[in-house]
């Protein structure tokens, strides 16, 4: 992407579900694949879906760190956000299994919303709910703990698992209380216009069965002008690709 900043802020204006269905158009994977799944939920799911880069890092809290830096990981996290292209997302996979203690709490968040991050996720435990959600901060997790326990950062900047999604560093994500999604860089640029577009073609559909007096045969018809347009926006949406978007 050459500019990503107005790419971001068209993906922002639709839920990951839209895009999961876009990205399923696009063939470059499994229509099973590219999401994680319900272990990972939307901590305050009101908030509006947030998209930025991965920063990636593995995290344990069972036992004394013998001798690893706990907030320098920290640290060094902040500093590297000026290399991506965009707002971070710190993502956590917490090796512990299950989890022990909280990956993160109000501290952790203020610093990451001060440095620009667009949220957080994490496959371990969240903590200090109630005031992390005064920050507005999307946070992701798989559940909640009062304490932090020995908590560190054995490696930063390595593939991690979350929810069953593999995530790289600098993968592009998307987030909701529908889910979490990666994007393919390669689609990106054209996936809010697609979202867009596809829900046109959903909208021939709901407005019809809203309008009252629906039949079969009416609501069949609806159907197949749907079906029409989304099988044209993916056509399009996989020229694009080819094209070298």
């Amino acid at each position: 992407m050459k500019d990503p900043l107005p790419v971001l802020e068209g993906l922002k204006k639709f839920d990951t579900a839209t895009v999961c269905n876009v990205l399923e158009l696009a063939g470059l994977r499994p229509k099973s694949a590219g999401f994680a799944d319900a272990r990972i939920k939307a901590l305050y799911p009101a908030l509006p879906p947030m998209v930025g880069f991965a920063v990636t890092a593995t995290f344990r809290a069972c036992e004394p760190t013998k001798g690893v830096p706990v907030y320098q990981s920290l640290v060094d996290q902040v500093a590297s956000f000026s290399r991506l292209p965009g707002p971070a997302i710190p993502v956590f996979q917490d090796l512990d299994d299950p989890p022990t203690a909280a990956t993160f709490g109000e501290v952790m968040c203020t610093t990451y919303a001060t440095f620009g991050a667009a949220g957080l996720i994490t496959s371990g435990w969240a903590r200090d709910v109630p005031q992390v959600e005064k920050l507005r901060f999307p946070c992701f997790a798989s559940g909640i703990a009062a304490a932090h326990g020995y908590c560190h950062q054995p490696q930063n900047d390595v593939p991690v698992r979350i929810g069953g999604l593999m995530i790289h560093p600098g993968d592009l994500l998307h987030g909701d209380v529908n889910g979490l999604t990666t994007i393919p860089l390669s689609v990106a640029p054209f996936v809010a216009k697609a979202c867009e577009r596809y829900m046109e073609a959903e909208a021939i559909v709901l407005e019809y069965l809203h309008a009252g007096g629906a039949t079969v045969e009416g609501y069949g018809e609806a159907m197949k002008k749907m079906r029409a347009g989304i099988e044209a926006l993916g056509t399009e949406l996989r020229d694009k690709m080819v094209q070298g978007i």
